[in-house]
This record gives C-alpha cells, sequence and structure tokens, in this order.
C-alpha cells in the first residue's frame, strides 16, 4: 500500500528537497574552504609581522680569570762565575783538577813551571845583595867622614858629600829590595789556585803549554782562560719581561721554572731584583731571580722555561669577539635594552685573546649582548630575543 502511495507523491518536491541538501552541503564546504583560507592568512601575516622585528641571540659578559700564568725564556746563570788567567808567563807543569771537579778556596788545580821568573828572581836577589854591600861601604865611609869634623882635616862639603852618598845608596837598597819582593809575589802566581768553594766547569790547559797573562796562547787562532770555578750553591735566573708585566716585579714574586734536563721537577725561583729600566728594542726589562740549588742539580747555562703567575683586574669582563661592533667612534657593543629595543654602548678593550675580547669598562654582567650583530642594526631597533639551538653557537668564554 505505502509503495503504491509513493508512486503518487508530486515529483516536484522530491527535486526540491535534493536542491536544498545540495545548497546546505555547498554552504559548508564553502564556510568551511573560507574558515581555512582565512586561518592561512592569519597564519601568514603574524608570519610576517614577526619577520618584520629582527631577530637576535644574546650573550653575557663574564668574569675574567683572577690571575693569568706567562711563560718566558730564561737564563740560569752561577751565583759566581770567575774566568782564571795565569799572572806569569811559563809552561804547564801539572794539573790537578778537571771538569766537575768539586773545589774548596784554596785548593790547588795547577803549576806553572817559570824559568825566565826564576831566573828574574834570583837576579833580583843578588842585585839586592850587591846594593846592600854599597850601603853598607856608603855607611862606614860618611861614619868616618863625620868623624873627622872635630880635627878639620877635611871640609863640611866633603862631609855632606858623604852622608848623602850614604842616603843614595839607602834608597838604592829599598829599590832593590822591592824588586825582590815583586818577583817573589809574583812567584806565587806558578800555582793557579780555587778563588772560593765551587766547581771547576772548564779546564783549557794540558802539560806543556806556554800560557801567560793572557790565557793560553799555545793555539794562536784561540786564546782562553786557564779553568772556570762557578759556585752554584745558589744560581741566577736572568729573565726579560714585557713592560706591560713590570708592576708584579717586586720582592715576594716568585717564579715556577723546569728545565729540559728535568722535565718532570718544578724548582722555585725568588725575585731579586729588575733593572729598573725598558730595553727599546725589546720593550722588556732585565730581571734576576734566585734559586736555592743545595743538590747542585741545577747547572749554569741552563735554559729554563719561567711561569710566572699574573693577577689580574677582578672589575675585568670577557665577551665573544663576535659581540663587537667598530664603528667610527670606536668599538662598542649591541645591548637589548628593558624593551627589546637595540642600544649601543663604547667599550674600552683592554686585550684581544683567542676569541674573546677583555673589557675594562663600559658594560656590567647583566647587560644582554647582541652577539653577532647585524650591520642592519640601528640605535633604537626593536628586536626578538631567540635562543640559539645547542652547539649551533659556542660562546668561547665558556672554554676558558
Amino acid at each position: 500500500m505505502s509503495t503504491d502511495l509513493l508512486r503518487y507523491v508530486n515529483p516536484d518536491l522530491r527535486g526540491r528537497k535534493l536542491q536544498l541538501v545540495s545548497a546546505l552541503g555547498l554552504l559548508v564546504f564553502l564556510s568551511l574552504l573560507f574558515y581555512v583560507r582565512k586561518r592561512e592568512a592569519d597564519a601568514i601575516r603574524e608570519e610576517t609581522l614577526a619577520n618584520a622585528v629582527p631577530t637576535v641571540s644574546i650573550t653575557n659578559a663574564k668574569p675574567g680569570a683572577p690571575t693569568e700564568t706567562i711563560t718566558l725564556p730564561g737564563n740560569i746563570e752561577a751565583w759566581f762565575q770567575a774566568p782564571i788567567y795565569a799572572q806569569v808567563s811559563g809552561y804547564v807543569k801539572m794539573w790537578y783538577k778537571d771538569y766537575g771537579a768539586q773545589v774548596k778556596k784554596g785548593d790547588v788545580l795547577a803549576e806553572i813551571n817559570t824559568p825566565t821568573l826564576d831566573a828574574q828572581y834570583s837576579q833580583a836577589k843578588a842585585a839586592y845583595e850587591a846594593e846592600r854591600a854599597k850601603y853598607n861601604l856608603a855607611v862606614v865611609t860618611a861614619q868616618r867622614w863625620t868623624a873627622l869634623r872635630k880635627s878639620h882635616a877635611v871640609s863640611e862639603q866633603e862631609i855632606s858629600v858623604q852622608e848623602a852618598n850614604m842616603q843614595a845608596a839607602k834608597a838604592q837598597l829599598e829599590a832593590a829590595e822591592h824588586n825582590v819582593n815583586n818577583f817573589a809575589a809574583q812567584l806565587q802566581f806558578k800555582t793557579i789556585v780555587a778563588p772560593y768553594d765551587g766547581v771547576v766547569t772548564a779546564r783549557n790547559i794540558n802539560v806543556g803549554d806556554y800560557i801567560n797573562k793572557d790565557g793560553n796562547i799555545s793555539d794562536k787562532n784561540a786564546v782562553t782562560n786557564l779553568f772556570s770555578v762557578a759556585d752554584i750553591h745558589k744560581l741566577r735566573l736572568f729573565i726579560s719581561v714585557p713592560e706591560a708585566f713590570a708592576h708584579i716585579l717586586k720582592p715576594g714574586l716568585t717564579a715556577d721554572i723546569t728545565v729540559p734536563q728535568f722535565p718532570k721537577r718544578r724548582f722555585t725561583a725568588k725575585f731579586l731584583t729588575v733593572a729598573n729600566g725598558f730595553d727599546t728594542t725589546t720593550r722588556t726589562a732585565v730581571t734576576e731571580f734566585t734559586i736555592d740549588n743545595e743538590d747542585r742539580a741545577l747547572w749554569p747555562g741552563s735554559y729554563a722555561a719561567v711561569r710566572l703567575t699574573v693577577p689580574l683586574d677582578e672589575n675585568t669582563l670577557t665577551i665573544p669577539s663576535s659581540s663587537l661592533v667598530f664603528q667610527e667612534n670606536g668599538a662598542e657593543v649591541a645591548v637589548v635594552g628593558a624593551e627589546d629595543k637595540i642600544h649601543f654602548r663604547p667599550v674600552h678593550i683592554n686585550r684581544i685573546l683567542d676569541g674573546i675580547m677583555e673589557i675594562t669598562s663600559g658594560i656590567s654582567r647583566a647587560d644582554r649582548i647582541v652577539n653577532n650583530p647585524s650591520a642592519a642594526l640601528l640605535e633604537g631597533d626593536k628586536v626578538r630575543v631567540v635562543t640559539s639551538a645547542p652547539g649551533y653557537e659556542i660562546d668561547p668564554t665558556d672554554l676558558n
């Protein structure tokens, strides 16, 4: 029965229903499409607005290290170093101390044969005896002439002449005596002795060598001293300190040193004095330290690597070198203010290190400093602070 009734439904009514359903579907589709397009437009607008504000990554100034260690080359020298020469000419009779020998003051190092000097000394003694005989005769003669004064057998002039001859003979005797003493003193230098306690660092003679006061002249191409003796119970260390560190050179300063022969051992040197003047060529000051060397481990002439610990200004801050902007007025940094606006501040650079700058004025630790600022940034520009991805930017100040 119902099937039969449907056959009699108005066809126009069914068409209208289908049109209504289609219109509703189209309306829903258009509404959805408009919503999606609006969302996309809003997203594009927001992205465009966001891109219109520059993005920056920031860094903060960090305090500098409280101290710094500088390494300088140094030369170690003996506390005393004496090149020993002969005072007389002759031939080496024998030497008794070789390289490295420990000697005490007065120890005999060598003996010299001096045949010429020995002959001169004998001649001087003979001349002295002759002058003494002449003097004795002059004394006796003067006394005899003086005894004849009472009898007026001789004139006063003749007496005065004899007395003067006696005085002249006395002077000649004294001169002969001094000549003997002179040669006797020279004979003492036939024996070469150590001037103080120490170690023999050089022996430049052999038995039979001819020497004089210039040294060993057996080899005409190289005149050398006979011996060198060094006192090494304490050593002197000399370094050239740059003028930038001259303010630390004062009593109480110590240095840590190493030498090639003992790479794992550390020695301590104490400040002794400074030249109080700079070399105009190197702009350094010669500085002297002392090293206790009771075990005689260190030798004079050694090279030393000298490490000095230098206190730094506690107000010094460090920033990455990439944070600097060089303007016509000098170095500046871009700081992000409270309203995320850029402000350029002049800074004073103390030192340029590896990837970082030491700054002494112009910034504080609380300042937000732009890292790698764009050349397009201007004073007062508004920026947006972003955080760099891990590992994308490495702050050099974190590596120190």
